[in-house]
């Protein structure tokens, strides 16, 4: 079994040097009895490792076995974390841990009970996808000073053993850049490509991955592309809604860039109902987050998918190396608090390899 683990970790070799994640913030900011929560800390401003399969394969998964560890997460609707943790309690059983798993569903205040049980059943190490970091800093700091190791996956916090981080403005850089590359090959000065960007400004980390999109574009493409739409929407339904309406004012619209899943694949259903399921050589959207339905939508000549920035690779990847970011601090190895997450490009080349270690 270690050896397919390991064989799961060393999949990712096409995986670059830049920073990933998704989040959905929650609205409680306060600390558990009201008063003031320390901030987390920017993750733009912080240093790290940067993470590559290579340093995920030097983890010993042999100290998960007889460990017991608690994860909470923001919410287990969401597609993405769906499969991803249920390829991770796949992983830590293989490994010989125990693992309970469950969501705050965005509430600070279900979050904060949710640690606080897992240090009274005696974890080894509670996992804390965190609805809001800065409000539970204070609840993990307890677990710390009783014994228990402590991971937040997504933001930089202090009161933590180790973070697995994301820099978001790096990770829109990189879906500009891959949309900007499909405008160079079909756009020209002379005929500029009508683009929609699918944002969601009000969460700071998505208005950073949507500034960091822009910055992608330009950099690329400037001079080749024009900015038709710029819309808010994270769920698929939303998305969809929105480019039909955006569509009725530009018809002639082919390009779509955004935050993540939900902007992809109601995109994706707008225009192939725009189009009839007849896509233009010259049509593509380029997003973010690896589910199921994307890969799918990817890998179907009647959608306009061209390119997803994903994470570590597959669900299964991602989970693999999760667990050797358990396996370094429970082992007391992580030699710097912050490890950022590597990102690399999903296309039509690849897509099928990928979709193989989905759950």
């Amino acid at each position: 079994m270690k050896k397919r683990i390991l064989a799961m970790l060393c999949m990712a070799t096409l995986i670059l040097a830049l920073f990933t994640g998704c989040v959905n913030k929650g609205e409680d900011a306060g600390s558990a009895d009201g008063g003031e929560a320390t901030e987390a800390t920017d993750t733009a401003a912080t240093e790290g490792i940067q993470a590559s399969p290579e340093f995920y394969a030097e983890a010993d998964l042999s100290v998960l076995n007889g460990k017991k560890i608690g994860i909470t997460i923001q919410s287990l609707q969401n597609a993405y974390w769906a499969g991803v943790m249920t390829a991770l309690q796949e992983v830590l059983e293989a490994n010989g841990a125990s693992v309970t798993i469950v969501a705050c569903d965005d509430s600070s205040a279900t979050q904060i009970g949710q640690i606080e049980n897992f240090v009274s059943s005696k974890c080894d190490l509670i996992m804390v996808h965190p609805s809001d970091a800065a409000a539970v800093e204070d609840t993990c700091k307890e677990a710390r000073d009783a014994g228990i190791k402590v991971m937040c996956w997504d933001d930089p916090m202090t009161n933590t053993d180790g973070n697995w981080i994301l820099n978001n403005t790096d990770l829109g850089i990189a879906i500009g850049k891959l949309c900007g590359d499909f405008i160079n090959e079909h756009y020209s000065e002379d005929n500029q490509a009508q683009v929609t960007v699918i944002g969601y400004p009000q969460t700071t980390i998505l208005l950073e991955r949507e500034e960091g999109i822009m910055k992608g574009l330009e950099e690329v493409a400037a001079g080749k592309y024009e900015v038709v739409a710029n819309q808010a929407a994270i769920d698929a339904n939303a998305a969809q809604t929105a480019m039909e309406t955006i569509l009725q004012k530009n018809p002639d619209c082919k390009v779509v860039t955004g935050i993540g899943a939900g902007a992809m694949i109601g995109a994706d259903e707008a225009l192939q109902i725009h189009t009839g399921g007849n896509i233009p050589e010259d049509m593509g959207v380029f997003t973010t987050d690896v589910t199921k339905q994307q890969l799918e939508q990817l890998a179907d000549p009647t959608y306009p998918a061209k390119g997803i920035i994903g994470f570590e690779g597959s669900d299964e990847d991602t989970a693999a190396s999760c667990a050797a970011m358990f396996a370094f601090i429970l082992s007391d190895s992580l030699e710097q608090q912050n490890v950022f997450r590597g990102v690399a490009p999903i296309t039509a080349d690849n897509v099928e390899a990928i979709s193989a270690g989905m759950k």
